[in-house]
């Protein structure tokens, strides 16, 4: 992404949660084949070898969904960035596509729905367009989001008149 010629007044990164680090995927994986293990030697025990290949087969599933699942969530982002003349929504999807969108600052609008038991929904309207915002959000993140976008949309929207006349030096 190239650096607006504008200065910067705001910006933001929307991430989805992503509580599971590598080292957590490690121990899940451990405990799960731990815990497989012992299942799998207790039908062996019994006499229900057959069972073992299905418990590998779904321990290995398992494991393949979470990391498929850590992998595509790790591309998707949502970057927020005001200037003066304009807002742009850069997002990034779970399989890398990037998309911008880009709406005129001083008509920009924010609405938060607050949703009992939900996030909400956190929209910016401007000229007639609509956009929905932080869809990964938590609803204290969302929350905090309109009130950090709301207050630097305002600053973008007041003037700033600098007369050298009338300064203290």
């Amino acid at each position: 992404m190239a650096a607006p010629a504008e200065p910067v007044l705001f910006q933001a990164i929307c991430t989805p949660p992503r509580s599971l680090t590598p080292a957590g995927y490690r121990a899940l994986a451990l405990l799960l084949v731990f815990f497989t293990g012992l299942t799998g030697v207790l039908f062996y025990l019994l006499g229900a070898w057959p069972i073992l290949p299905f418990l590998g087969g779904e321990v290995i599933f398992a494991l393949g969904l979470v990391a498929l699942h850590a992998r595509r969530s790790a591309r998707t982002s949502e970057f927020l960035l005001l200037t003066p003349g304009r807002l742009a929504v850069i997002r990034t999807d779970r399989r890398g596509r990037r998309e911008e969108i880009a709406l005129d600052s001083y008509w920009a609008r924010l609405t938060y729905l607050e949703d009992p038991g939900h996030a909400g929904v956190l929209r910016i309207d401007s000229r007639g367009r609509s956009l929905e915002i932080g869809r990964d959000l938590a609803a204290e993140e969302k929350k905090s989001l309109h009130d950090a976008l709301r207050d630097a949309l305002a600053a973008a929207r007041r003037p700033t008149f600098d007369n050298p006349q009338l300064r203290d030096d």
